[in-house]
């Protein structure tokens, strides 16, 4: 291995504002901790916490840096102290809470999964943040199963393109909205069996309509308030609802009386500062899961354009249109 560069490129939030904020600069090259690894980045996704972030809505957790960025995939540079089970060289994917826009960034070795085989690095580095996301909200929080009905908000989002798939290969029936028709076919193209258009449809009618008047039994949601009666009228008995975001508002008016008698369960949880040992415990459900079929061409990951680190300015514009279908990504 070359030796290491003592400072490299980084794009950094100057301020609070819109994307032209976001700035190349240089920074030191960081050293892995205790149980990390220093990647190579050689692509790192955009998705919606960075924005957030960068309007100063979304600051990143204690400890965590300062640069955004959720998500990366390249190769492992150095090894911190007691980091085992990787080696130089090892070509992989990881999670990470901040750092992933630019040339290195560190990762805990839980939360580095291998580059799926057939993927290349921009691919890979489209999976972390809403795989991890998925998984934890849809099967471990909402405990969907086969031959349950879920619908999937914003179905032609990152979180949406991949919800798609997973759910559907675990054997559920799938619902998905999406905000033009165009949206919808793509989202029934990847595997929805009914795909809702938000504007020209009442997802509820929609959803009590395609179940039988029966409702889904999942709901993957990340407007939050402005969305959560409606939500509520949409699921069956013993229904569950997930909540990963909270763009539409985070204040809601409901009728508790309705998620008595439907006997409901309402669930949140955001994954940023959740422990190594939690996010770790996801990473080994997607490899054992997931990642096989990820291998074998069952499930892919959706890019919807990719722009070079100097660019992100320009990602972070076309994540703001919501114009998108899948994921955005930064190339290194």
């Amino acid at each position: 291995m070359n030796a290491l560069p003592a400072r490299m490129k980084a794009i950094e939030i100057a301020q609070p504002g819109g994307p032209d904020v976001l700035k190349p600069g240089e920074r030191p090259v960081p050293v892995p901790g205790p149980g990390e690894v220093l990647i190579k980045v050689a692509a790192a996704g955009v998705n919606r916490p960075d924005v957030e972030q960068r309007k100063g809505t979304y600051p990143p957790p204690p400890g965590a840096s300062d640069i955004p960025g959720l998500e990366i995939a390249g190769t492992v540079a150095a090894l911190g102290p007691d980091a085992g089970g990787l080696g130089l060289g090892d070509a992989v994917c990881a999670l990470v809470s901040g750092g992933g826009y630019a040339e290195y960034c560190t990762a805990p070795v839980p939360q580095c999964l291998p580059v799926p085989q057939g993927l290349g690095m921009v691919e890979a580095a489209a999976l972390p943040e809403t795989f991890f996301t998925v998984w934890q909200n849809v099967f471990d929080r909402a405990r969907l199963k086969g031959g349950e009905t879920i619908l999937i908000h914003g179905g032609s989002s990152g979180i949406g393109t991949a919800a798609i798939q997973m759910a559907k290969a675990m054997g559920a029936r799938v619902l998905a909205t999406a905000g033009s028709d165009d949206k919808c076919a793509a989202c029934v193209k990847l595997g929805a069996d009914r795909a809702i258009n938000y504007n020209t449809q009442d997802f509820v009618e929609a959803t009590l309509a395609a179940t039988n008047k029966k409702g889904a039994d999942v709901i993957l949601d990340m407007v939050g308030g402005k969305y959560f009666e409606r939500n509520v009228a949409a699921l069956a008995i013993e229904g569950r609802l997930s909540l990963i975001a909270l763009l539409g508002g985070r204040e809601a008016k409901i009728d508790l009386g309705i998620v008595l008698r439907k006997r409901l369960t309402i669930v949140g949880s955001v994954l940023r500062a959740r422990p190594v040992s939690e996010k770790g415990a996801v990473a080994a459900s997607l490899r054992r899961e997931i990642w096989p079929l990820i291998a074998s061409g069952k499930i892919r990951p959706v890019i919807d354009s990719t722009f070079a680190l100097a660019d992100a300015a320009k990602a972070h514009a076309r994540m703001e249109t919501s114009a998108h279908v899948g994921k955005i990504v930064l190339t290194v």
